[in-house]
């Protein structure tokens, strides 16, 4: 933490170069890092559960469920926008993203309280609201604080550390489930003290470089500004497309399991796979889009999330390939999307902006997304979840393949700010 805190406080200066020529990881990404991964345990501890106490603990249906997952992943995208709005024009990051951290630790105590489906459909808002609030500037002071040359690896060792704490958090669900069955008040109250630990790490040991005179001696850009970005443009188009078509990982865990017939005390186990090859994959993710291309890598990881898919859906026998195969690929494709997404759209924007405009393509991916969900919901419930599997990876290969197209025309183009 003393090797984080130092190196965060240097943030701010030019980052030394190795013996070998590649720069140091900045501080403020290590310290983020940090941050992320113990506040990702708290985060995946409830995830990891969500889908068994929802549907077998207070018998919620599947098109319900559809719509909550939607909510869970889309809902909060004004907060999104608002809270990166708020962090480029006060230019305190770090105090906007630490509201939204708050908020998401007083939601896990607040799934102490609640007992019907929809009550905690509102907590579970509340939390994503904090979530929303958080993600851009946090985003924006790893963007910031890397050259745009290394974005892709600033953002992969970042999403390494963040994942570590999903591979951890559903390990300490399964634990506490293992000693208390059903006991899923316990799983949310230790959820809620890696929460308020996530807090207090990001007060003691983030710190946030002064902008430059000239930038805070300007007003802020009009949000037409970002409308003019030819690239920005291009990445909101493909990340609402694909989004839409993306299965999420709650579903594709659900419908694991009743493939496999796993007892509920496994199934938090499912994503451990997933942040085991999530942690592996994101820097080499990350390294590999600054070498050829981070729209190709972006495509490739929807790939993997198809192929994923067709795996559950071909006639694979149920075992080993589709409990370890289908949480792998699911884990290479967030490495291979996740932070490679930011990578391709920081480099794009003005740093006065910066906030803004990855709230603005997070908050169009997590929309479309959040449709995704309802349509999934809704096929799953009146065509069953094979048909909806099924429906949805042929929307997923359609998109990928039209897309791929445009690229190879040079109509999906993204080029960095000169």
């Amino acid at each position: 933490m003393y090797l984080s805190a130092s190196r965060a406080a240097d943030a701010a200066k030019d980052i030394p170069a190795t013996a070998t020529g590649r720069r140091a990881v900045p501080g403020t990404v290590l310290a983020l890092g940090l941050v992320s991964l113990v506040t990702d345990i708290s985060a995946e501890m409830v995830t990891a559960v969500l889908p068994l106490y929802l549907m077998a603990g207070l018998g919620m249906s599947p098109l319900a469920f559809g719509a909550l997952d939607g909510l869970h992943q889309g809902a909060t995208a004004l907060f999104r926008l608002a809270g990166g709005r708020v962090a480029d024009r006060t230019r305190r990051r770090k105090l906007v993203a630490g509201v939204g951290y708050g908020l998401s630790a007083a939601c896990k105590a607040g799934l102490l309280a609640v007992a019907t489906p929809w009550s905690v459909a509102a907590v579970l808002a509340a939390d994503r609201t904090g979530k929303g609030l958080r993600t851009a500037p946090r985003d924006a002071l790893i963007s910031l604080s890397a050259p745009p040359e290394e974005q892709g690896r600033a953002f992969g060792v970042h999403r390494a550390m963040d994942t570590a704490g999903a591979l951890l958090g559903p390990l300490a669900a399964f634990g506490v489930l293992w000693v208390a069955v059903d006991g899923y008040d316990a799983v949310f109250t230790v959820s809620f003290c890696f929460a308020v630990l996530g807090v207090v790490l990001l007060g003691l040991f983030v710190r946030e470089a002064p902008a430059p005179a000239a930038v805070r001696s300007s007003p802020l850009p009009p949000l037409r500004t970002l409308a003019a970005l030819p690239g920005l443009r291009r990445l909101c188009l493909a990340a609402a497309l694909l989004g839409l078509v993306t299965v999420s990982d709650a579903f594709l865990f659900l419908l694991v399991q009743r493939r496999l017939e796993l007892p509920a005390a496994w199934f938090p186990l499912l994503p451990v796979g997933t942040a085991a090859a999530f942690l592996l994959c994101a820097l080499p993710a990350g390294r590999l889009a600054d070498r050829i291309g981070r729209q190709r890598v972006f495509l490739g990881g929807h790939a993997l999330l198809l192929l994923a898919c067709l795996l559950l859906l071909g006639p694979v026998p149920a075992g080993p390939a589709v409990a370890v195969g289908v949480p792998a690929l699911l884990g290479v494709f967030y490495a291979a999307t996740d932070g490679v997404l930011m990578a391709a759209a920081g480099p794009l924007l003005p740093e006065e902006l910066r906030s803004t405009g990855l709230a603005c393509l997070q908050t169009v991916q997590a929309l479309a997304r959040f449709a995704g969900s309802l349509l999934f919901g809704a096929a799953w419930t009146l065509w069953g979840p094979h048909s909806a599997l099924a429906v949805a990876a042929a929307g997923l290969a359609a998109v990928l393949i039209t897309l791929s197209l445009l690229a190879s025309a040079g109509k999906l183009r993204i080029t960095h700010r000169s």
